[in-house]
């Protein structure tokens, strides 16, 4: 005479939502995993404040760089990020004026005998213990002087734009031409573009901004 066992129904149940939770949370880590790898930069704050000496702006930005670019440092190639802040003058009957700009090239370095990572940016010279430190540096920047190539009228509307990227340009030849062969060299931020009036008190980045 056959048998018949009684089948769990809500047992079967629970190990199905059990799989299905374990797999999705394989694929998310799989995911953060994949980005760390490939690196990137994400602005995250940006503030426009008036002093004395005129406007000065203060950007908050995680980096994470990629396995390529970290063997790059070890080995001792320099690493230059520039951050870049431009402020355009609508006009509809030509190109749009650039009334403002903020320009700033930092390298990065790693130096063997001493195991630290440098910031080099103009004449002053950084030393941290961890590229973790090096990179928090690198991305959080106060009080960049701000140039204005024409006044900054009042109550004026006008357009702002914010990227951070790595300057291959400044990279020797070989590593530029395995720049064109391969993805890992190509880091930067997306842009970021508002609008804005002067003066402004405070602006942050993720009020109306369109990428």
């Amino acid at each position: 005479m056959p048998c018949f066992r009684k089948i769990d129904r809500s047992d079967n149940i629970f190990r199905l939502w059990r799989g299905l939770a374990i797999l999705l949370l394989t694929i998310l880590l799989s995911s953060v995993t994949l980005a760390s790898d490939e690196g990137y930069i994400e602005i995250e704050s940006f503030n426009l404040k008036q002093s004395a000496e005129g406007y000065l702006i203060d950007i908050e930005a995680e980096i994470v760089l990629n396995k390529t670019l970290k063997e790059a440092l070890e080995k001792g190639v320099e690493l230059f990020f520039v951050t870049r802040f431009s402020v355009m003058k609508p006009r509809w009957f030509w190109w749009d004026e650039e009334v403002a700009r903020s320009k700033e090239r930092i390298g990065l370095s790693y130096h063997a005998l001493t195991r630290q990572y440098r910031l080099i940016h103009h004449t002053q010279l950084q030393g941290f213990a961890t590229l973790e430190d090096a990179l928090h540096a690198l991305g959080n920047q106060y009080d960049i002087p701000v140039e204005e190539y024409a006044p900054l009228r009042q109550g004026e509307e006008h357009v702002a734009t914010l990227q951070i990227w790595l300057d291959v340009s400044r990279l020797s030849k070989p590593f530029q031409l395995e720049w064109f062969d391969s993805q890992d060299w190509n880091l930067s931020s997306r842009k970021k573009v508002w609008e804005i009036k002067f003066p402004p008190l405070s602006d942050e980045i993720d009020e109306e901004i369109d990428d």
